[in-house]
């Protein structure tokens, strides 16, 4: 698989994962102090819901690091700045910095779809889809609306909590969500004494671990509103060989959007210039005429 392929599978991978830079995935900082947890599964998600709908736009600069193993099977690494935009619930915009060019790399959704190019010319791709047509968000790996659960707005939907459970597993409270079938697609790790959500996991329909969202250094945007600045991605694959993203965020700061700029940011710009075009379409990806 050429590099295009493989930076295609770490963006695009049938299951998100959160990032270890080491090869047995990530272990969740474990904070020392333990707090009681919450009494049933509907006091936690209305937490986590007040939370969420205390979530005001911002934006941020950062650095990101990524870590994939080209077709030759070596591996490699890019480091690169990054700037984002948030307006929730669903729009966001990054660009990264990468071989000189601000918008090496742009990842961007709003109500209606998601975009991500890159344009290096060794990968020279743009992906793109309507989120009605996806089926489920966790088949991307850095979806923009998974990488928006991360900075903090989790989304936990069931207004009766009767597809999630609640458990207990020392300082956290989790939060495990089944499918119709019975089998786990997504597990919430809220920490008791603030109940900000330190990992998420997501699994495929089966019920298989597909990918983990760690996130640690929360700092607060706004009263009742905080955001992880540091955000750790890891896709599951061969223990050997784990693509791996970390975002570490900087300057986080408060935004409001005119109409205008709003519009301007988080609309899907087309993709002129780019070697290959691909949509996804109910998890599979189409190459598109240019």
């Amino acid at each position: 698989m050429g590099p295009r392929g493989r930076i295609g599978r770490l963006f695009f991978s049938g299951a998100a994962a959160m990032l270890i830079l080491a090869g047995c995935g990530p272990k969740i900082e474990r904070p020392t102090r333990i707090c009681p947890g919450r009494g049933n599964v509907l006091d936690s998600l209305s937490v986590l819901r007040a939370r969420r709908e205390k979530a005001i736009g911002l934006r941020a600069n950062g650095q990101c690091l990524l870590s994939y193993y080209d077709q030759n099977g070596k591996p490699k690494k890019e480091n690169f700045l990054v700037r984002l935009w948030m307006n929730p619930p669903a729009e966001f915009y990054l660009q990264g910095d990468v071989g000189f060019d601000a918008k090496g790399i742009v990842l961007g959704s709003n109500e209606r779809e998601f975009w991500l190019s890159i344009r290096p010319k060794e990968i020279s791709t743009y992906w793109w889809g309507r989120w009605a047509e996806t089926g489920s968000v966790e088949k991307l790996m850095i979806s923009p609306r998974a990488i928006i659960e991360a900075v903090g707005i989790a989304q936990v939907d069931g207004g009766d909590g009767g597809n999630w459970s609640l458990s207990n597993e020392g300082p956290f409270d989790v939060l495990t969500k089944r499918n119709e079938r019975g089998a786990i697609i997504k597990k919430v790790y809220a920490y008791s004494c603030d109940y900000t959500v330190r990992k998420i996991e997501y699994f495929d329909m089966s019920g298989r671990a597909g990918a983990v969202a760690e996130l640690s250094r929360y700092k607060e945007v706004c009263e009742g509103f905080s955001i992880p600045t540091v955000i750790k991605i890891v896709r599951h694959g061969s223990a050997e060989k784990q693509d791996s993203v970390r975002v570490t965020l900087e300057s986080v700061k408060p935004e409001s959007f005119t109409e205008q700029r709003r519009l301007a940011i988080f609309t899907r710009p087309e993709p002129r210039g780019f070697e290959h075009v691909s949509r996804l379409i109910g998890g599979e990806l189409v190459e598109q005429p240019r």
